[in-house]
């Protein structure tokens, strides 16, 4: 009995220790909000409604054995301890980024708003991926935070050309004149390629990666979701201005 006993409460510490730290401060609290309920992430650099009320302070950080801990991850473990106090929104007013000799989760902290008449905000809001509405080019948000490879950097090409330099926590910006299907692609050991649909208009955020490899690693990339993608791309640029 002791014996299956000690089994199941191993097994919990264990997934426990794998999942973010999370603590909050709260002040004020409502009615909880119903899990269907869509809770509106503003980024560091996103200006926040007048009147919004705030009822208190999440953090998600790191137990020092969390592997589960992406930006996706972070932004949802926020979002859930919003709804339980009657928050619809959430405002990050710190990210700390992977970095290569310390921790390798996304951290952040988050502001829990209340906000009255949120949906006629919604409304108004400007959708990340229109920005550029009636634009005869696009932009590419090319990015890389901390992590594995920290002194490797490569060319990020687009076709035949190459766009930018892509370093540990960097960031670039990239005006793109030629619409269509084309490929990204970028080498170290290996080549890494990814296609992409290229449509004059549209904002892409382009996270980077360095994974293992025989030697020095290869190249990973990814086209993310934009509001994601630039709240990511916020907090490198962030992390720079702190040098």
């Amino acid at each position: 009995m002791n014996k299956h006993l000690n089994f199941w409460v191993g097994l919990f510490v264990i997934i426990s220790s794998c999942s973010p730290k999370i603590s909050t401060s709260i002040s004020k609290s409502y009615a909880a909000m119903d899990y269907r309920e869509d809770i509106l992430v503003f980024g560091l650099e996103d200006a926040v409604p007048e009147g919004a009320e705030q009822l208190g302070t999440v953090k998600v950080g790191d137990t020092g054995f969390s592997t589960d801990c992406n930006f996706e991850v972070a932004i949802e473990k926020a979002k859930l301890e919003a709804r339980k106090v009657g928050g619809n929104a959430i405002k990050i007013i710190k990210h700390d980024t992977p970095s290569a000799f310390g921790s390798s989760c996304h951290r952040i902290t988050a502001n829990i708003l209340k906000i009255d008449n949120i949906q006629d905000y919604q409304a108004k809001a400007p959708i990340p991926n229109d920005s550029l509405f009636g634009a005869t080019y696009a932009l590419l948000h090319v990015y890389r935070t901390g992590g594995a490879g920290a002194l490797i950097s490569f060319d990020l090409h687009l076709g035949d050309t190459v766009i930018c330099r892509v370093s540990n926590n960097s960031k670039a910006t990239v005006k793109i004149d030629k619409d269509g299907l084309n490929t990204l692609w970028a080498r170290t050991e290996t080549k890494t390629e990814l296609p992409i649909d290229i449509q004059f208009g549209k904002e892409y955020y382009i996270r980077c990666h360095l994974v293992m490899g025989a030697f020095v690693g290869r190249p990973r990339l990814e086209i993310v979701d934009n509001q994601i993608g630039k709240n990511e791309f916020q907090a490198v640029a962030q992390k720079k201005k702190k040098k």
